[in-house]
């Protein structure tokens, strides 16, 4: 029934989307001609409704998460044990805490280790790369979050904690709460010696809550009719505009991050409002596009030199919209910076709390703010406060109350950094629009619908590659593709069809193992996602973020196995294939840097010393691709297995962009907007296929704006 009324939907959509402009429209004293009968009007607003909330509650639960993490930064032990449910069980390794009030103290005697965040503790969490999948009734979840600590006392103690969470959640009296939350610790260590696996063991997989098919389908479809709504169709459009909002917003802060790591001064620029500002706390406002090149030079000038670090991954990104054509972000920034020429290497962590605003359809930066919480030295670390020695830095406001109780985060004894606009406020004019039949309306708004739900079954396929890679499960990692998809095996080449990605996987490491003495973890996180007009498409792009571990640290490996890795997967594609979200294509280009030794990271690199052999996978030969990457010229150039001579770190990598600058539409000088392999296979496109490209520029909810 309900394939057949988006189809319906759809079909309508079309001949909407060609015949009137069916945004929403004002309100007009004359009633809407209806074609449709009351009763049949009705029944779509409250499918409609039940869905929309759907897919709020699938965020609703990502963002408890991601305020889990933001106030355990600051010992927020009440406002922490306030996310979980009246009888809620944390199961943390062996350990097991019953009931919120325990929860509550267990937290606390957990900050014991870290002196209860006193001057120069720290107590970072990195929560993130979430598979989220709804209950049929939409009443309960469960997630899967990949999780890393920096942890430290501020009296020469530092260390790591890195593991995985499987948890459990509930709509307890209309609020959504932690009911259940696993913790399944991998890897530790402190800080002088870095991390290894938890007591020296391999590895086993964790149990997945999902199947293949479900990673591709974050909510499922319902059984029950919908119950009758008190919503109406235009306070319906008016939560899926905010939906919508929330993806552009989200799609703009990670965007921004990319480019700082590349010191892309020009694209940052552009990606603010004329009447901006930056605020870096303890240094100052830099105020218009002028201050922001201004403050963004204080890292450098533009572009990255020979051996130059300067990696900014964004983890745990809340958005909230505000009223005015206005939105605000807050998350935390991990800072690995470093020149390997100099053998320098920082580490820094930052709270980061940003303003939007919507500008001719167009959302825009119009406040940056950046809090530090952490700088060391890489060779010596944060156990005594790292460079900010004994700082006790402000407690940058969180977006809005606890969402589990409704109240003002408790903020202790830290001070509340003030909410108040530093460049004033910003008006929003709303065009008006000749107002369409409701059966137009209903469709444009399950169509605009789909294009959120895309955003977030991107994310779920996205965080299912992650984990069965780590876990070596061939079979589950081919089936997240399209029948006819295609995916690039490293320093190999592109493999089409799901049958040659499975095969290509086999022949490259063998059969899926039970326990691994080792794991370079994928974590794919900081998305920028655009979405086709009707939402059935999208590309993806997302960093590779790399701990790696094993039980050995002095065996012989590829790279050595500990520290931080990193690199880019620039543009994959995801489609819609029967119900299930699915991978069309899917691109890695690596390593950007990587440490080769625990001591000195990433600023221990070298360049090779005389010429080396060019690096020739072992699939060339016993599995040829369909696709070798020395047939892709210039895209290929400088990556091992590629064309011209390799770079390896302290070399610098080129950075490829899907995107134009998604305000001003500067097209970057590695821009590449199709899939990879499409220019030497054009079949491999997925417009071929029946699907939309999705929009690569500067765009109002999916159409490519022109002239940018």
């Amino acid at each position: 029934m309900a394939a057949l009324k988006f189809g319906r939907a759809l079909a309508i959509w079309f001949l909407c989307a060609f015949a009137v402009n069916c945004s929403r429209p004002a309100q007009t004293d004359e009633a809407s001609p209806v074609s449709a009968t009351q009763a049949e009007q009705s029944e779509d607003v409250n499918d409609l409704a039940r869905d929309v909330e759907r897919l709020e509650s699938l965020r609703a639960v990502k963002d408890l998460q991601r305020n889990y993490a933001q106030y355990g930064q600051f010992g927020l032990w009440s406002d922490m044990a306030a996310l979980f449910s009246e009888n809620a069980v944390v199961a943390w390794g062996d350990q097991k805490i019953e009931g919120a009030a325990a929860i509550e103290n267990w937290l606390r005697e957990r900050g014991a280790a870290v002196s209860d965040l006193a001057p120069g503790a720290l107590n970072t969490e990195f929560i993130d790369q979430p598979l989220i999948n709804l209950s049929v009734n939409g009443v309960s979840a469960k997630g899967r979050w990949m999780s890393l600590a920096f942890k430290g006392d501020g009296n020469g103690e530092a260390w790591f904690e890195g593991g995985l969470y499987e948890n459990d959640y509930v709509r307890e009296d209309g609020v959504w709460k932690i009911a259940v939350m696993r913790y399944y610790p991998q890897y530790e260590g402190p800080y002088t010696e870095g991390w290894t696996n938890v007591d020296g063991e391999d590895l086993p997989i964790i149990p997945y809550h999902f199947s293949i098919d479900e990673t591709g389908i974050p909510i499922p479809e319902p059984v029950e009719p919908a119950t009758a709504t008190s919503e109406t169709l235009d306070s319906l459009e008016q939560r899926i505009d905010a939906l919508n909002d929330e993806d552009a917003v989200r799609n703009l802060q990670n965007a921004y991050g990319y480019y700082v790591d590349r010191k892309m001064w020009d694209d940052i620029v552009d990606l603010f409002a004329d009447e901006s500002a930056v605020e870096i706390s303890g240094e100052g406002v830099f105020e218009g596009r002028a201050g922001v090149r201004k403050a963004m030079e204080r890292m450098g000038p533009a572009g990255l030199s020979h051996g130059e670090l300067n990696e900014h991954p964004l983890f745990d990104t809340i958005v909230m919209l505000a009223p005015g054509g206005e939105a605000e972000s807050r998350g935390i920034e991990l800072a690995m910076l470093g020149d390997a020429d100099e053998g320098t290497a920082h580490w820094g962590i930052n709270v980061y709390r940003n303003r939007f605003v919507k500008e001719a359809g167009v959302w825009k930066f119009k406040e940056l703010r950046v809090y530090p919480l952490m700088k060391a030295q890489y060779k010596t670390g944060w156990g005594n406060g790292g460079e900010l020695g004994l700082f006790s830095p402000d407690l940058p406001a969180f977006l809005g109350p606890n969402p589990a109780t409704g109240d003002p985060v408790d903020t202790g004894e830290l001070s509340l950094v003030a909410d108040e606009n530093l460049t004033g406020a910003v008006e929003k004019a709303d065009a008006e629009q000749a107002s369409p039949k409701p059966e137009m309306r209903l469709a444009e708004a399950r169509r605009r619908l789909l294009r959120s739900e895309a955003y977030d079954g991107a994310v779920n396929v996205s965080a299912a590659y992650g984990f069965y890679l780590d876990d070596f499960q061939w079979t589950e990692l081919s089936s997240l593709f399209a029948v006819e998809g295609n995916k690039q095996s490293p320093f190999a080449g592109y493999y089409l069809g799901r049958d040659r990605i499975m095969g290509a996987a086999n022949a490259m490491w063998g059969p899926a193992k039970k326990l691994r003495p080792a794991i370079s973890f994928h974590w794919r996180t900081q998305p920028v996602i655009h979405v086709s007009h009707d939402g059935r498409s999208a590309n993806l792009r997302t960093r590779l973020f790399q701990p790696r571990t094993t039980k050995d640290p002095g065996a012989p490996a590829y790279f050595y196995m500990g520290g931080v890795h990193g690199g880019m997967y620039p543009n994959d594609q995801i489609v819609l294939e029967n119900g299930i979200w699915r991978f069309w294509s899917l691109t890695i280009d690596e390593h950007y840097f990587y440490s080769p030794e625990w001591e000195g990271g990433w600023s221990a690199a070298k360049d090779p010393e005389g010429d080396a052999e060019p690096y020739r996978s072992k699939l060339l030969d016993i599995y040829p691709p369909d696709v070798v990457l020395t047939d892709l010229g210039r895209r290929q150039e400088g990556f091992k297995g590629g064309t011209g001579e390799t770079i390896e770190w302290p070399g610098i990598l080129p950075m490829w962009f899907h995107y134009r600058n998604p305000v001003s539409g500067r097209e970057p000088a590695t821009y590449w907007p199709d899939c990879v392999p499409c220019e030497i296979v054009p079949e491999a496109s997925m417009t071929k296929h029946g699907y939309q490209k999705p929009p690569t520029g500067p765009e109002i909810d999916g159409v490519e704006l022109q002239g940018r």
